[in-house]
C-alpha cells in the first residue's frame, strides 16, 4: 500500500507513494478538506487541476446531511460529488466528542444528538467502519477519543485505552468484512495513535496498534491549542515508533511552517481547513520569493523562528483597494488584489472564491516543493 522511495539525510523527511483503489499519491501530501462533501466554493476538478491527488471528507457531517440514503441511491460519495480522486474519510469521532453537552457514551456506543435537528443517533467502531462502506473511502479512519490539551495523564489513559479497545474491534471486523467483499478489501483503514503529550502514553499507543497491523496510522490530538513546540516534541518521539514501511497521517495540521516540521520529524500526510477556512475572512497565503528556494530557507530556518518565506494578508486592509499587483503567479495573475479588495467589500461570492483558489494554491504548491526538496536533498 505504501512504498517508501527516498529518505532524506538532513532529517527524517521521506518520499513514498501511497497506492489506493482509486490511484498512486505521491507523498507528502496535503489533503484540500471537502468536510460536508464540497471543498467551500469549489469543485474537486479544480483542486485536481492545482496537483490535489486526494481528498478529505468527514463520516460524521455525511451521515447527518445528506444522509447514507442518498449516498446509496448514488453509488458513492465520489460519484455524489463527481470525482475520481480518492477520498480520505474522517472517522467523525473529534466532531462527537467535541459535542459534549449532546452525547453520551454507553459502552462502546456514543449516542448523541444531531447538532441540525436534535435527531438521535449511534456510534461505535463497527458502526463507523459500516458508514464508510457505504461511501467508498478510499482511506478509512477507525473511531478514536481525542481529547484537548492540556490534560490530565488520566485522562489520556482512558483515551487511549478506549481508543486502543475500539480499534481493535473495528480492525477485526474490517478483516471479516474484507472476506466478504474484494471492493471493501481494497478499502484501507488506518488506525489513529493518541496519548495527549505523554511520551510513555504515545509510545504505548503506537505499539498497541501497530500490532493490529493497520494499513497506515495517524497521530491525532494535536493541534487541539497546544504549543506548537509540543507538536513538534511529541512527533520527535511519536513518529519513530511508527513502521517505517506504513503511511503516517498528522491529522488537522496546520500552518505551513508546522507542516515543514512534520515532515522533517517523518510525515507524510496532513490535512487542515486554515487555507479555505482562512480565505474566507480575506486572510490570504502569499510566497515571499521564489517558490523553489523558500523550502530549502525553511528548511534551515529554526523551528522557533517567525517563517520568513511566506507572508499572510487580509485583503480587506485599505492598503490594498488601489493595489494593481496581481493575486499571485499562477492560477490568479489575471487579477489583481484591488479587485480582490473590491469584492470582499462589496460581499460578492466571487471574492471568497478566488481567495480559496489562492490559498489552495500555495499549499498544493507548498506540498510540491517540498518533495522536490526531499529528492534534491535539501530538506
Amino acid at each position: 500500500m505504501f512504498k517508501l522511495l527516498k529518505k532524506s539525510n538532513k532529517s527524517n523527511a521521506r518520499l513514498g507513494v501511497l497506492t489506493t483503489a482509486r490511484g498512486k499519491v505521491s507523498t507528502p501530501f496535503f489533503m484540500p478538506i471537502a468536510t460536508k462533501a464540497a471543498i467551500k466554493s469549489l469543485v474537486v476538478s479544480e483542486v485536481k487541476e492545482m496537483g490535489a491527488e486526494i481528498i478529505l471528507s468527514n463520516t460524521y457531517h455525511n451521515l447527518l446531511r445528506p444522509g447514507l440514503d442518498i449516498i446509496k441511491k448514488f453509488g458513492s460519495l465520489h460519484k455524489f460529488m463527481d470525482t475520481d480522486l480518492p477520498i480520505l474519510t474522517d472517522s467523525g469521532g473529534y466532531q462527537v466528542f467535541s459535542l459534549s453537552k449532546l452525547r453520551k457514551i454507553k459502552g462502546d456506543n456514543i449516542e448523541f444528538q444531531s447538532h441540525i435537528d436534535g435527531k438521535k443517533y449511534v456510534l461505535n467502531p463497527k458502526k463507523v467502519i459500516d458508514i464508510q462502506v457505504v461511501l467508498g473511502s478510499d482511506i478509512m479512519m477507525v473511531l478514536d477519543e481525542c481529547v484537548g490539551l492540556p490534560t490530565t495523564k488520566a485522562k489520556a489513559l482512558e483515551a487511549l485505552e478506549r481508543t486502543s479497545r475500539w480499534a481493535k474491534i473495528a480492525i477485526d471486523y474490517k478483516n471479516a468484512l474484507n472476506k466478504k467483499s474484494k471492493t471493501i478489501k481494497k478499502q484501507l483503514v488506518f488506525g489513529i495513535v493518541q496519548g495527549a503529550d505523554y511520551k510513555d502514553l504515545r509510545l504505548r499507543s503506537a505499539k498497541e496498534l501497530t500490532d493490529m497491523n493497520f494499513d497506515g496510522y495517524a497521530i491525532g490530538g494535536l493541534a487541539v491549542g497546544e504549543p506548537a513546540k509540543t507538536m513538534y516534541k511529541v512527533l520527535s518521539y511519536t513518529t519513530p515508533a511508527l513502521p517505517e514501511d506504513k503511511a503516517r497521517y498528522l491529522m488537522g495540521v496546520g500552518y505551513p511552517e508546522n507542516i515543514v516540521e512534520a515532515v522533517k520529524a517523518g510525515v507524510d500526510m496532513f490535512d487542515c481547513v486554515i487555507p479555505t477556512r482562512e480565505a474566507r475572512h480575506g486572510k490570504l497565503y502569499l510566497w515571499k520569493g521564489k517558490r523553489s528556494a523558500v523550502i530549502a530557507s525553511a528548511a534551515r530556518q529554526s523551528s522557533r523562528a517567525r517563517p520568513s518565506w511566506y507572508e499572510t494578508i487580509n485583503i480587506t486592509n485599505s492598503k490594498f483597494a488601489k493595489d494593481s499587483h496581481s493575486i499571485n503567479d499562477t492560477n490568479l495573475k489575471n487579477y489583481s488584489l484591488a479587485y480582490l479588495h473590491h469584492l470582499f467589500k462589496t460581499n460578492e461570492s466571487l471574492g471568497l472564491r478566488l481567495a480559496t483558489l489562492n490559498n489552495l494554491d500555495f499549499y498544493m504548491s507548498l506540498m510540491k516543493n517540498i518533495r522536490q526538496a526531499i529528492k534534491q536533498g535539501k530538506l
